[in-house]
């Protein structure tokens, strides 16, 4: 199994980002890359509304694994999204 190396919300952020600016999603931008990198901390609240909806698993997603464990691992994340105190 892969394992990600960067926070998820930033991750979903990223992809929220991506998909507003690259012309592989709704953008005009051929490389946006460089864009992204700029952009995704403006996406970060829809990318934290995201995980806060997939904190509760569909039917299908409980039959396959263990709903506890999912939810943990959500809140895990969320968690994780939390700007610590300096």
């Amino acid at each position: 199994m892969d394992i990600a190396t960067g926070p998820l919300v930033e991750r979903i952020a990223r992809v929220l980002a991506g998909e507003r600016l690259s012309a592989n999603g709704h953008g005009d931008q051929e490389s946006a890359g460089s864009a992204v990198d700029a952009a995704w901390p403006d996406y970060r609240d829809a990318a934290i509304a995201v995980l806060h909806t997939l904190r509760a698993p569909s039917a299908a997603m409980a039959a396959a694994g263990d709903p506890a464990v999912w939810e943990r691992m959500v809140l895990a994340a969320l968690k994780e999204a939390q700007p610590t105190a300096a």
